[in-house]
């Protein structure tokens, strides 16, 4: 099966989830099932990954700022531009990715493979629509809060960590962080946040609701979906940098 058939596959999936609730109480709960699910969820990993991810980047941003002539307080706008930037929108959801998307894939495909979405379409029910959509809406309303809360927590653990080993006290840090701030920053990681959170839940959807075989199958298509979701995420932020930056 080409790219072409993949995509043109993708496409109806899409278009096939808009439809009339046959029970919008049941579309509800659903998708409160997955903000718990996608939100709640990843909200450790991302909390433990953006601490170290800012306490790192402020040390190996002192490291290589070995000039006298340059102040302590260049390191926490470094580290401040790069959080919000790159790190928080882009790896983040990266390891969503790997953790949500997974997650999609494998739920999806195991329904497909016991039966369940068939037996759900003899009932009438449309299956995009049910099942897929509150998937996406709940991406698209929880990954962002989750990266506005990576870029918190990323700043926060620079500034731990540059007063911990001594490399700038916290009073610098802060001088730092607000000198030359550009607000519009904020809105280009949201912009990125939004696009990735597309990505990580429509593409897993896809491959799992389209599984055909037994459980090998499944474990195929989640990695499959995790690589292709990566890749999709790597050039989407490319795309986005060359135009809105």
């Amino acid at each position: 099966m080409n790219f072409f058939t993949h995509f043109g596959r993708y496409i109806l999936m899409i278009r096939g989830m808009f439809s009339k609730p046959e029970n919008m109480k049941m579309y509800w709960k659903e998708f409160m099932h997955q903000c718990s699910e996608i939100g709640i969820g990843s909200l450790g990993i991302v909390s433990i990954i953006s601490i170290f991810m800012g306490a790192v980047s402020t040390l190996q941003t002192a490291y290589q700022l070995v000039s006298p002539i340059i102040p302590a307080a260049t390191i926490a706008q470094i580290v401040r531009d790069t959080v919000i930037l790159e790190f928080s929108p882009t790896l983040v959801c990266i390891v969503l990715a790997g953790v949500v998307g997974s997650k999609i894939a494998s739920e999806l495909g195991n329904m497909r493979v016991s039966e369940q979405i068939d037996a759900l379409e003899i009932m009438g029910i449309n299956t995009k629509a049910y099942l897929i959509m509150p998937k996406i809406i709940a991406a698209l309303i929880t990954i962002p809060m989750l990266v506005v809360l990576s870029m918190v927590l990323g700043i926060w653990g620079g500034r731990f960590a540059g007063a911990a080993t001594h490399i700038l006290s916290t009073d610098t840090y802060d001088k730092g962080l607000i000198q030359n701030f550009v607000p519009y920053n904020i809105w280009f990681a949201l912009i990125k946040a939004y696009t990735f959170a597309f990505i990580i839940s429509s593409i897993p959807a896809y491959f799992g609701y389209n599984v055909n075989g037994g459980a090998l199958e499944i474990g195929r298509s989640s990695t499959k979906s995790v690589v292709v979701s990566c890749i999709m995420i790597l050039f989407a932020d490319y795309v986005l940098a060359a135009i809105l930056l």
